[in-house]
C-alpha cells in the first residue's frame, strides 16, 4: 500500500512539473524534455495521462517527431493520445500523418471530439469535400455531433458550397441537432448561406435573405455575426444593403466598419470609404491597422495625395505604441500610397524605417522603383532580396521588358523557372513583351506554345502581349489572326491591333477596326486615339486623323494630351501642311513642349523647310540641349541643301557640348541566334563573305535599274566614296545575310534602331524582286514589308532620311530622326 502511495505521489509531482511546462512559451520543450528525461532515468515507468502530457506539449512546440515517436512507444494508446496527435498533424497541413492516426484507431475507441480534430484538420486545410466526407461517416458511426462539429463542418462547407439544397440540408441537420442556438454554429450557417450567395453556379437571389433571416433569429450575436453579414452583401455586390445594415447597427464594432470599409475600397467606391472612416472617428469607434490599411489604400487609388499624407500624421500622433505587426500591415500600404502618388523617396523612407519587414514590404518598394521607371535601382533592390515569390519574378520580368531591357527579361524569365517556380499568365505577359522588344520571333513562338500547355492560352494578358509581340516581329497576318481568336478581347486587345496595322502601313485597316470597336461597344481610351492618329500619320490620311483628333473630347470628354498634339503635327507635317500646324501649335492649351517641335522639325527635314526647321530646332536647343537627334535632323537639312559649312558648324556644336550620336545598327535572327551589324561591318566573322555577295548581287540588282542614289550621302565627299559608303549600311548587310542563310523562300526579317535610310529603301525592293522573297525590315519607326520590287508604305515615309557612316575609317556617321 506504501508502494502505490510512493508511486501515486512520484506521477503527480512529475504530473505538476509537466502542467508548469505548458505556461512557459517557448522553453516548454526544453523543460518537459528535461522532465521526460529524468522519468527516464529514474526508471519512473510513465502513467497513461503524464504520457498524454508530454505528447501534448511536444506537438504544440511543434515538436512533432518526438510526439510520434513517444506514441508509438505506447503499448495501449487512448483516444487522447490519438485526438491529441491528428489535431497536431493537421494544424502542420500533413492530413496524410492525421488520416494515418484515423484510419488505424478502432471504432469503438472513436468519440465525437475525435472526429472533430479530424473534420476541423480538413476544414483548415482547404478540403471541404474531404470533412463533408467524413461527417458523413461519423453519422454511419452512430458518434453523435455537437455543436463543435457542426461549426467545423459549416466552415468545411462553406469553401465548396455552390448548391442551395447543400445550405437548406445543412440548416435542416443543424436545428435537428440542437446547436441551433450556439452562436458558433449560426455565424458558421450564415457563412455558409453568404458564400454560397457568391458561387458563380449559383443564381438565386433568395440565399442572402436566408443568411439575414437566421441572423435576426440569434439569441446572441457577436462582431463576427455582423462582418459575416456586411462581408456577404459587399461579395454580393449589395453595398447600398451592407450600408443600411451598418447604419442599424446599435454596437460599435470595429471590426463591421472596417469591413465596409474595404468593400468600398474594392468596389472603387473611394470616397465612400473616406466617408465611413470620418464617421468612425466622429463616433469614436475604435481605429486599427486594418482600418488605416484600408483608407490609405482609398487615397492610393483615388490620388488623394494630401489627405493620405493628413491621415499619415494623425496616425502618428495618435497611435503612441502600435505593435510591430499592426504597423507591419500599415506601412505597406503608405509605401504603395506614396508609390502610386509619384512619391518615390517618401515610399523608400518608409521601408527603410522599418523595424520588421515581409515579403509584402520588398514586393511594394520594388513595384515602387518599376513605376517610377527607375530600373537599376529596382535591379539591385531585386537582387537584394532574400525570398521571391512569383509577384516578385513577374513584376521584375515585366519592368525590364517594358523599359527595353528584353534581353534580361528574357534571362530571367528562364531564371525563376530553373528556381522552380512556375509562370503565371502575367509572367508569360512579361517575357513574350521581352521577345517584342527584341524582335525575337522564334522566342516568342516557343513561349506561345508553353502557355498553351499551361492553359493561359485564353488568359487576356498574354493574348494582348502575343498580338504585340507578333505585330512587332513583323508577323503582322498572325496578330490579325490570334486577335479574331481571343475568346475575350478590351480595349487594350483593340488598341494593340490597331496599332499593329498601322505600323505595317495599314492605315485603312486600322480605321476600320477603330470603326469596329466603337459598334462593339468599347469605348475608346486616350491610347487608342494615339494610335488611330499613329495610323493615319502612317498612311498620310490628313482628314482622317483630323476628324478622330477633332472627335476626342467633343464625342468622349477626352482631353488631348500632349502627345496626341505630337501626333497631329507629324501627321500635318509629313503631308506638308506647316501653315495648318502652327494653327494646331498655337490652339494648344499648353505651351508646347519638346514632342511638339520634334515632330515639326522631323515634317520640315521631309520638305526641306530649312527656315521653320532652324525655328524648331532652336526651340528645341532650349528644351533639351543633350538630345542628340536636334542636332543630326539640322545638320542633315544643311548637308540636304550642299550647306556643308553649317552643317560642319552643327557637328561641331555637337562636340563641344560633349553629346553623342546613337549608333546605327541592324541585327537578324537566324537558327535562334541575334547576328548584329554596324556600318561598314568589320567584326561579325563572315562579313568578307557578305560583302562578295553583296556585291555581286548589286551587280545583278543594277540590271533591274538599281542606281545607287547618293543624295542620300550626307556628307561632302567624292561620288564614288558616296557610293561605298550606301554599300555598307547596316540594313543592307543584315539583309545579304538572311539571304544568304535562310532557306529559299523564306521571309527576312531585319530590324534596325534608327530609321531606314532612301538608297536603302530602295535598293531591298530590288532584292525582293530579284530573289523572290518577302524582307520585312522593322525601323526605328515602322514596318517596310518589300514584295516583288514594291514597299506596304507606299514611299509615303521615305524622303531625305539619314545617311549611316563608319566610325572605322574615319568618316562621321550621320543619322536622321529618331523613333
Amino acid at each position: 500500500m506504501k508502494d502505490a502511495d510512493c508511486v501515486r505521489k512520484i506521477a503527480n509531482h512529475y504530473a505538476s512539473q509537466l502542467q508548469l511546462c505548458h505556461s512557459r512559451g517557448s522553453v516548454s520543450f526544453s523543460l518537459a524534455r528535461t522532465v521526460h528525461g529524468h522519468m527516464i532515468s529514474s526508471g519512473f515507468k510513465s502513467h497513461g495521462h503524464i504520457l498524454n502530457r508530454l505528447i501534448d506539449i511536444y506537438c504544440k512546440s511543434s515538436k512533432l517527431i518526438y510526439a510520434r515517436k513517444l506514441f508509438d512507444e505506447i503499448p495501449h494508446q487512448d483516444i487522447v493520445a490519438r485526438t491529441t496527435l491528428v489535431a497536431a498533424y493537421s494544424a502542420s497541413g500533413d492530413q496524410k500523418k492525421a488520416f494515418e492516426i484515423f484510419s488505424t484507431t478502432p471504432l469503438n475507441v472513436r468519440d465525437t471530439v475525435f472526429y472533430n480534430a479530424m473534420i476541423t484538420g480538413h476544414s483548415r486545410n482547404n478540403d471541404g469535400h474531404a470533412a463533408i466526407e467524413l461527417f458523413r461517416c461519423m453519422l454511419r458511426d452512430d458518434i453523435r455531433p455537437d455543436n463543435f462539429t457542426f461549426t467545423s463542418i459549416l466552415s468545411a462547407l462553406s469553401l465548396i458550397a455552390d448548391d442551395e439544397r447543400h445550405c437548406m440540408q445543412m440548416h435542416c441537420a443543424v436545428v435537428k441537432s440542437g446547436t441551433g442556438l450556439i452562436t458558433s454554429v449560426l455565424n458558421a450557417l450564415v457563412s455558409v448561406y453568404v458564400k454560397c450567395a457568391s458561387s458563380p453556379l449559383v443564381s438565386s437571389s433568395s440565399l442572402m435573405d436566408a443568411a439575414r433571416k437566421v441572423f435576426d433569429e440569434m439569441p446572441v450575436r457577436d462582431e463576427l455575426s455582423w462582418t459575416t453579414m456586411i462581408t456577404g452583401y459587399v461579395k454580393n455586390d449589395d453595398l447600398d444593403a451592407a450600408r443600411k445594415f451598418l447604419d442599424g447597427m446599435n454596437e460599435k464594432l470595429p471590426v463591421a466598419w472596417n469591413a465596409m470599409i474595404s468593400g468600398y475600397v474594392h468596389h472603387e467606391f473611394y470616397r465612400e470609404a473616406l466617408e465611413i472612416f470620418q464617421k468612425m472617428l466622429q463616433l469614436r469607434i475604435q481605429l486599427d491597422g486594418f482600418t488605416y490599411t484600408g483608407v490609405i489604400s482609398a487615397c492610393a487609388n483615388a490620388g488623394f495625395f494630401q489627405l493620405g499624407k493628413q491621415v499619415h500624421a494623425y496616425l502618428l500622433r495618435t497611435e503612441a505604441n502600435p505593435t510591430l505587426d499592426y504597423f507591419l500591415s500599415v506601412n505597406n500600404a503608405l509605401i504603395s500610397f506614396y508609390s502610386k502618388c509619384g512619391k518615390i523617396d517618401e515610399a523608400c523612407g518608409i521601408f527603410n524605417k522599418m523595424q520588421v519587414r515581409d515579403l509584402v514590404s520588398w514586393n511594394a518598394i520594388l513595384s515602387a522603383y518599376v513605376s517610377a521607371g527607375r530600373i537599376e535601382e529596382a535591379k539591385s533592390h531585386f537582387n537584394n532580396m532574400r525570398e521571391k515569390n512569383l509577384l516578385t519574378w513577374t513584376v521584375m520580368i515585366s519592368a525590364l521588358a517594358q523599359n527595353g531591357f528584353g534581353e534580361e527579361g528574357l534571362k530571367l524569365f528562364s531564371k525563376m523557372k530553373l528556381e522552380g517556380l512556375e509562370p503565371c499568365d502575367y509572367a508569360f505577359a512579361g517575357a513574350i513583351t521581352s521577345c517584342a522588344v527584341l524582335g525575337a520571333l522564334e522566342n516568342g513562338r516557343q513561349l506561345h506554345g508553353q502557355l498553351v500547355r499551361f492553359g493561359f492560352e485564353a488568359s487576356l494578358s498574354t493574348g494582348n502581349a502575343l498580338i504585340t509581340m507578333y505585330a512587332r516581329c513583323g508577323v503582322v497576318e498572325a496578330a490579325n489572326c490570334l486577335f479574331h481568336t481571343m475568346p475575350y478581347v478590351d480595349s487594350v486587345s483593340w488598341n494593340a491591333m490597331i496599332a499593329a496595322l498601322g505600323q505595317h502601313g495599314h492605315g485603312a485597316q486600322a480605321i476600320e477596326h477603330y470603326e469596329q470597336m466603337l459598334k462593339e461597344g468599347i469605348l475608346p481610351d486616350r491610347i487608342t486615339f494615339l494610335t488611330v492618329l499613329s495610323a493615319c500619320s502612317h498612311a498620310g490620311l490628313v482628314e482622317d486623323g483630323r476628324r478622330y483628333f477633332d472627335s476626342m473630347h467633343k464625342h468622349y470628354r477626352i482631353t488631348p494630351g500632349e502627345d496626341h498634339y505630337a501626333r497631329v503635327i507629324d501627321l500635318l507635317c509629313r503631308a506638308g501642311r506647316f501653315s495648318e500646324a502652327k494653327d494646331v501649335i498655337e490652339s494648344m492649351p499648353f505651351q508646347p513642349g519638346a514632342p511638339i517641335w520634334e515632330a515639326f522639325l522631323a515634317g520640315c527635314r521631309i520638305h526641306g523647310n530649312l527656315d521653320l526647321g532652324i525655328q524648331a530646332a532652336e526651340r528645341l536647343f532650349e528644351m533639351i540641349p543633350q538630345h542628340d537627334g536636334t542636332y543630326v535632323l539640322l545638320s542633315n537639312m544643311y548637308s540636304a541643301l550642299g550647306r556643308w559649312d553649317d552643317a560642319a558648324k552643327v557637328r561641331k556644336l555637337m562636340r563641344d557640348r560633349g553629346i553623342k550620336k546613337e549608333p546605327a545598327c541592324s541585327w537578324i535572327e537566324v537558327e535562334s541566334k541575334f547576328h548584329v551589324f554596324l556600318v561598314d561591318d568589320t567584326v561579325h566573322p563572315e562579313v568578307q563573305e557578305i560583302y562578295n555577295y553583296l556585291k555581286q548581287l548589286v551587280l545583278d540588282m543594277r540590271k533591274l535599274g538599281y542606281v545607287p542614289d547618293t543624295k542620300f550621302v550626307l556628307h561632302d565627299m567624292e561620288s564614288d566614296q558616296k557610293e561605298y559608303a550606301l554599300t555598307t549600311h547596316s540594313e543592307k548587310l543584315a539583309v545579304v545575310f538572311g539571304l544568304m542563310k535562310l532557306p529559299h523562300g523564306a521571309t527576312i526579317r531585319v530590324f534596325k534602331n534608327l530609321r531606314i535610310c532612301g538608297d536603302c529603301h530602295n535598293a531591298i525592293k530590288i532584292m525582293s524582286k530579284l530573289a523572290g522573297r518577302e524582307i520585312v525590315v522593322r525601323d526605328g519607326k515602322r514596318f517596310h514589308h518589300f514584295r516583288n520590287g514594291e514597299c506596304s508604305c507606299g514611299e509615303y515615309c521615305i524622303s531625305l532620311d539619314f545617311c549611316e557612316f563608319s566610325s572605322n575609317t574615319g568618316r562621321i556617321s550621320v543619322r536622321g530622326e529618331k523613333a
